[in-house]
């Protein structure tokens, strides 16, 4: 019997090449076709856009002062389902970045849609603290704590010290907990966190009041049965979740900016806009002349004549960079809706959220030509309400 089991074992081995199961490495998963397909924006978004573009604009969107109109595009922009720009959806980093914009949007539904069944997580810790963070936020820490646990890489650093301190202290284990929180306070001491996770570990006790600056605070917060809508310094991410969801919100009346989208009667409103600018004063007609330059960038067709007119204008310049407009003008041109709304959204990022009148023409036109028409009539409502013009 011996000698049939080595025969066999020999002529397996003995197999040709062609014979064996060749294991082929699995393709790494687009990150951006996790997320909302309830957003307005279409499928094909990101098609043919820029990844180095992706790259270096998607973690601006959460760091800064944005419009109204920019903060409804840039959430829709970052929670659509859709096949990413070529390199950054598959990138790690990038969704990780594209999460945690999500969250500073205020927007953790979307930021956990984005979240939930992202992979690849215990060798990039970026993006498995953006899922454990949003995680935390919308309660599912059964999830953080997989994703502490699980963590391959940057294991020692303060957040995620912090978040294990926390799960071994869910799971009963007190004395580690005791020691991952004292090996934490070691690297920076947070008297919060400490009063927190210590009441979780203890057990009993008086736990102090609740704290909500991040998602961690938030859920031994309400681990503790704390009132957290009474804690001040929510992070937008934890506020919405204390808000609650939002109501339906009715789409507010474009005005002139949505009589100027469509086509009919439009070149009636521009004559009378014109005719408007011409009759203003010196000192209302800079405004007036930034209006007919918006319903120009909304498709209004000057005649002959009104050109010449719009060529004596002298309205202020805004205060884009000139390399960001060259690069909207050449997305919009190629039609590519993603790398447009970015760099729209970078303008307004780049101002402070405090663009000038001629800063939203640029955006405006470009929106436009992509087919972003919603957005473009957003923006240019909000600077004709700037400009006082109806």
């Amino acid at each position: 019997m011996r000698h049939l089991v080595l025969a066999a074992l020999a002529v397996l081995l003995a197999a040709p090449a062609s014979a064996q199961v060749e294991v082929a490495p699995l393709a790494a998963p687009d990150y951006f076709s996790l997320g909302s397909r309830d957003t307005g924006l279409p499928g094909d978004l990101w098609r043919d856009s820029s990844g180095q573009t992706a790259t270096t604009l998607i973690p601006v969107l959460g760091a800064g002062p944005l419009t109204p109109a920019a903060r409804d595009l840039a959430w829709r922009l970052l929670a659509t389902a859709a096949v990413g720009p070529a390199g950054a959806g598959r990138d790690p980093a990038v969704a990780g970045a594209r999460i945690q914009s999500l969250l500073a949007l205020g927007r953790p539904g979307e930021a956990w849609a984005a979240a939930e069944r992202a992979g690849n997580l215990p060798t990039h810790p970026a993006l498995a603290e953006a899922v454990a963070e949003t995680a935390l936020i919308v309660g599912d820490d059964d999830r953080a704590c997989r994703v502490a646990n699980d963590l391959s890489v940057g294991r020692g650093e303060l957040f995620w010290l912090r978040l294990r301190a926390y799960c071994e202290a869910r799971a009963g284990d007190s004395v580690m907990a005791q020691l991952t929180l004292t090996l934490a306070s070691e690297k920076q001491r947070d008297p919060i966190i400490a009063r927190l996770i210590g009441a979780v570990i203890a057990g009993a006790g008086d736990p102090g009041a609740a704290s909500v600056r991040n998602g961690l605070e938030y859920s031994l917060s309400r681990r503790l049965a704390l009132d957290t809508t009474a804690a001040k310094g929510a992070s937008p991410g934890v506020a919405a979740m204390i808000a609650g969801p939002l109501p339906p919100q009715p789409m507010p009346d474009p005005g002139l900016a949505g009589r100027f989208v469509r086509p009919e009667g439009r070149a009636a409103e521009f004559d009378a806009l014109l005719w408007r600018t011409q009759a203003a004063d010196a000192r209302a007609r800079p405004r007036h002349e930034a209006a007919v330059l918006l319903a120009i960038a909304l498709g209004a067709t000057p005649t002959a004549d009104q050109r010449a007119v719009i060529a004596g204008f002298t309205a202020p310049p805004g205060v884009a960079k000139s390399g960001r407009l060259a690069a909207l003008d050449l997305a919009a041109d190629a039609g590519l809706k993603g790398e447009t709304a970015l760099l729209a959204l970078a303008i307004i990022a780049d101002a402070e959220g405090k663009p000038r009148p001629a800063d939203y023409v640029p955006i405006v036109s470009a929106l436009r030509r992509v087919g972003l028409t919603g957005a473009a009539a957003a923006f240019a409502g909000e600077a004709f309400a700037a400009l006082q013009i109806e």
